[in-house]
């Protein structure tokens, strides 16, 4: 009770204090101060705003040993400002590549032979080469950039104005019972004039450099990661007068490189003469082309892609502009 009228006392309710007030006071506050349960193991609720009031005393005066510990209040930080969490380079330029301690490893290819496609040895490449993720938006946008610049644009038709002829009316404006005609140039007679007809024009498109290079190797990483890659060692060419039976052999229904998922890019450092002219008299085997007239759109058409392994690691160190020059290095004369 005397607890009670002490905490009303703090509250700044009117109420009398008793005798020996203070002696009283800070014996309670003492006893609820060390042990804040005390109230939870009682039938006595504690009274709205107590630990408030405990807290707003001024215990200044009292000995050491009967100090009220102090309410220690934290706040919880859940995210930090951003000058905190991440501490720019210097220069102001953020890296654009993974770090080296998450980068994933090197992977391994097999080396066949040709035409036998006998496994040789194991190649490793850098992941960032052949285990890109697949990226559609990446080479859609390869695939279009390369439609537009390979338009020809060469359609042309002339305009009136480039028509041979006089320019004379067909007929007298009046007295003829027809409608008002003008020239024989004119767009709606036979003979004349195009209105608005096509010129030749160029339909070519701009695509970042980094942005097409990362689209070549996405779409040989698409490949590898199906086990449709299949890299040679050595020349990719066949003699003269085999070459028809090598092509059977190859890409033959009941053999390794049968076009039964679409055709087989065979792809070289240098174009395979015979082989091409071979696979073109059966066109449902594929072709067999240079790396020079290889684009990203050939990469995704095709069923499967036999490649020379000089001729990958050229293709690979020229389109490498996306990443750092120590990664971008391949030995091509090894």
């Amino acid at each position: 009770m005397i607890f009670l009228r002490a905490v009303k006392v703090l509250q700044g309710r009117r109420a009398k204090a008793p005798t020996g007030f203070s002696s009283h006071l800070r014996t309670a506050i003492i006893k609820f101060a060390a042990s804040p349960t005390t109230l939870a193991k009682t039938e006595m609720a504690a009274p709205k705003g107590l630990w408030r009031s405990i807290s707003c005393i001024h215990t200044s005066g009292w000995s050491t040993s009967m100090k009220v510990s102090p309410i220690v209040r934290r706040n919880i930080t859940t995210e930090l400002p951003l000058e905190h969490s991440y501490k720019a380079p210097a220069g102001g330029k953020f890296p654009l590549q993974v770090p080296e301690h998450i980068r994933q490893p090197n992977i391994t290819t097999t080396i066949y032979s040709f035409p036998e496609l006998e496994p040789l040895r194991f190649e490793q490449f850098p992941a960032d080469h052949l285990h890109l993720p697949l990226r559609k938006d990446i080479l859609h946008r390869a695939v279009i950039f390369e439609g537009d610049n390979t338009r020809l644009g060469t359609a042309s038709t002339k305009w009136r104005r480039e028509v041979h002829g006089s320019t004379k009316k067909v007929h007298p404006q009046k007295g003829m019972g027809k409608a008002r005609v003008g020239d024989k140039k004119s767009p709606i007679r036979r003979g004349g004039g195009v209105a608005f007809g096509p010129k030749p024009r160029d339909f070519g498109t701009e695509l970042p450099q980094k942005v097409y290079d990362l689209a070549w190797r996405t779409a040989l990483s698409y490949r590898y990661r199906k086990g449709e890659l299949t890299i040679v060692d050595g020349t990719i060419e066949v003699p003269p007068n085999s070459a028809e039976d090598t092509v059977r052999k190859l890409f033959g229904d009941d053999y390794p490189l049968n076009p039964s998922q679409g055709g087989n890019l065979v792809v070289s450092c240098v174009e395979p003469v015979n082989l091409a002219k071979a696979m073109e008299y059966t066109s449902r085997y594929g072709l067999a082309v240079s790396m020079l007239d290889v684009d990203v759109k050939d990469l995704l058409k095709q069923g499967r892609i036999v490649i020379e392994l000089q001729a990958l690691k050229i293709l690979l160190a020229s389109h490498a502009s996306d990443l750092q020059p120590a990664r971008a290095k391949l030995l091509v004369d090894r």
